[in-house]
């Protein structure tokens, strides 16, 4: 099978590489970028683990072809903490309010929560849930996931006030 030429950004950094034109995207962000962070789950879109901002919006890397992100602006979870490894608010807030386990479907969680703490900055309990309603969390029971998306909620809302 011949390959093809994609390139996109991929946090914030120009990629580009030769795949097959059935490859898909979690592919050839682990494989072919060395981005582990999102996790290949169940490979029929039903867990989330492998959600990636693409765009501006939440996808499910294991239902995109590399070949449809060409040009394509790309968050991973590597993505989400700042250049000099500062953690993201939803990062910090996982980790101090006990939002992830065994820790398998945390990337997705953090990158769909990413996106929809920008669509949505003050969402309710019920917001949160159904805006997380795609990722699937097998050991948490979602309870502290819920915690820590309003944690880091107030906290980036409050960094923003400070700033306005």
């Amino acid at each position: 099978m011949s390959k093809m030429h994609v390139k996109m950004t991929v946090n914030g950094r120009a990629v580009e590489g030769l795949t097959e034109p059935r490859t898909l995207l979690i592919h050839f962000l682990r494989e072919d970028q060395g981005l582990t962070g999102a996790h290949i789950g169940c490979d029929t879109s039903h867990c989330g683990a492998c959600t990636v901002d693409m765009n501006g919006q939440s996808v499910k890397a294991c239902t995109v072809f590399a070949a449809q992100a060409n040009d394509a602006e790309i968050t991973t979870i590597e993505g989400i903490a700042d250049a000099a490894g500062t953690l993201h608010p939803l990062q910090e807030a996982f980790r101090e309010h006990h939002g992830l386990q065994c820790g398998f479907c945390t990337p997705g969680m953090i990158t769909r929560a990413y996106r929809l703490l920008q669509e949505n900055p003050s969402p309710t309990e019920e917001e949160i849930r159904m805006g997380l309603s795609g990722n699937l969390c097998r050991c948490t029971g979602y309870q502290n996931i819920i915690k820590s998306v309003q944690a880091a909620a107030d906290t980036i809302n409050a960094a923003r006030e400070a700033a306005e």
